[in-house]
């Protein structure tokens, strides 16, 4: 179990002092892959603790956290797609488990607010990410935020906070979680012995986790250094030979790329900054200044479209060939229709 990261004191300051009056339900928002997820497992195991430390922590020896450990602690509930419970393997029927938490697994939480807790104290109650329930899961969970239990918390993390009903924002505290500091986030993947920290910190939207989860993926590492130096020269870009080699990797990926170049491109066009692209600082800044504002909003818009329909099943080569040569006539003065 993760302790806090170094950039979340602050954060669990905050949380100390609701804990005089602690509210039924509690929504940590935050950007994706910064820790929000270990956050409220250290809220959940510190306020199930026996023994909690002077800080506020779970102590990590009491028969309360032992239960957590071995996860089988009766005043706890985690609710989560299967899809993370199952680490998306295909389960025996050869079906891929569920992306979304269903109103089952809402509605199985019945009996466990009727029961008493077993230590006499709290229960937890943890959905991650809020935002995956389904429509009647959300009024489902709605019915119970509205007769909450004594003694019972519920901690909705999401980084999507938009795509929950407004009845369900409206019934919970928010407790914002921040992006860390550049600093601190190029520290902490230091000490994880992360080559090219402030590369990959940059690269993942300053989000430290997930720059360490791009660090473990080496060939996939490659593969964007590929990417970015071919659309890093549009003139001698070769689009349909890149979007052959970009197959086997997820459109999504491809357009969050793609996304975060523009983002540095309409940076470095208006402020003179880049933020995720450091160390292509000069060729960004070169592009940049052959691009019409107007050309680059109207390709950023085309690619928030294809965003939205990258989950659905699609040629993703010719998808990637439409994109590249969109972006090659944005760059070198093309008429878009």
């Amino acid at each position: 179990m993760n302790k806090l990261y170094p950039w979340q004191d602050e954060l669990w300051q905050r949380w100390t002092g609701l804990r005089a009056r602690l509210p039924h339900a509690i929504l940590l928002r935050g950007a994706q892959g910064i820790g929000k997820f270990d956050f409220a497992m250290n809220i959940a195991r510190a306020l199930l603790c026996e023994q909690p430390l002077t800080g506020g922590l779970a102590c990590d020896s009491c028969s309360s956290c032992h239960w957590f450990q071995q996860q089988t602690h009766p005043d706890f509930r985690l609710i989560q797609p299967d899809a993370l419970s199952a680490q998306e393997e295909e389960s025996e029927s050869g079906k891929k488990p569920a992306r979304l938490i269903s109103v089952d697994q809402i509605r199985a939480l019945g009996d466990f607010s009727s029961l008493s807790a077993h230590q006499g104290g709290y229960r937890v109650v943890l959905i991650h990410p809020a935002e995956t329930m389904n429509a009647n899961a959300a009024n489902a969970l709605l019915k119970t935020l509205e007769e909450p239990s004594g003694q019972m918390l519920f901690i909705l993390v999401t980084n999507k906070p938009q795509q929950l009903p407004p009845t369900i924002l409206s019934r919970c505290l928010a407790l914002a979680a921040p992006l860390p500091s550049p600093a601190a986030g190029t520290a902490w993947l230091q000490q994880q012995g992360v080559a090219d920290p402030a590369a990959l910190l940059a690269q993942a939207g300053f989000a430290p986790l997930q720059a360490a989860r791009l660090a473990e993926e080496i060939e996939d590492a490659g593969e964007y250094r590929r990417f970015l130096q071919e659309i890093g020269r549009p003139a001698q870009l070769d689009v349909f030979a890149l979007a052959e080699q970009m197959q086997r990797t997820e459109p999504a990926r491809v357009i969050h790329w793609l996304q975060q170049w523009c983002c540095d491109l309409g940076s470095a066009k208006l402020a003179g900054k880049v933020l995720y692209h450091i160390e292509l600082a000069d060729v960004i800044r070169n592009l940049a200044d052959k691009i019409m504002v107007f050309d680059l909003l109207r390709y950023q818009k085309e690619l928030l479209v294809a965003r939205r329909e990258a989950a659905h099943p699609l040629n993703s080569r010719l998808l990637y060939e439409s994109l590249l040569l969109s972006y090659r006539h944005m760059v070198l003065g093309g008429v878009q229709p």
